[in-house]
């Protein structure tokens, strides 16, 4: 599996199932993170764990001293921790391959019946963990506004 992860101040996916229908709120987040995230053929429903596990542990929040030091699974309180939440939207587009050309090949990616449990396994991963978590909507159109803080924005293969 591969995700893009931007640290943002606050972000806000909307859908919608066809052109002719208008923009739905799907989910919203304030400060966290806003990870894209793609399946190929042969991904296992342990690649969505360890990728879960991976985001639920990254350490890219600034402690007190301006260092990202906090991890994502930081609580509010006394553990100077901020609360993240995350916004997860699936994303085929991360598996395109442009080195034959111009023109993006998907082939690489996985199909729409693969790909989605994989999703839904990561979202119930950080749940389990306890996340605050929101999401897009899986085979729409959806468009994400986001904010993003630092910027920092990482790739993760897993």
């Amino acid at each position: 599996m591969r995700a893009v992860v931007q640290r943002v101040e606050r972000a806000r996916v909307v859908s919608r199932s066809t052109a002719n229908e208008p923009y739905e709120l799907s989910g919203s987040i304030g400060r966290g993170l806003v990870v894209l995230v793609g399946a190929t053929h042969d991904d296992q429903p342990a690649a969505a764990e360890k990728l879960a596990d991976k985001l639920w542990g990254l350490r890219v929040f600034d402690d007190a001293d301006g260092v990202m030091n906090i991890a994502t699974a930081a609580v509010i309180g006394d553990q100077g921790g901020i609360g993240a939440e995350i916004l997860i939207v699936s994303q085929f587009t991360l598996y395109g391959d442009t080195s034959q050309g111009r023109r993006p090949s998907w082939v690489d990616a996985a199909r729409p019946d693969v790909a989605e449990p994989l999703v839904e396994r990561v979202v119930d991963r950080l749940r389990s963990l306890g996340a605050t978590v929101a999401t897009g909507r899986f085979r729409t159109d959806m468009q994400v506004e986001l904010v993003n803080d630092g910027p920092v924005t990482l790739v993760i293969d897993t």
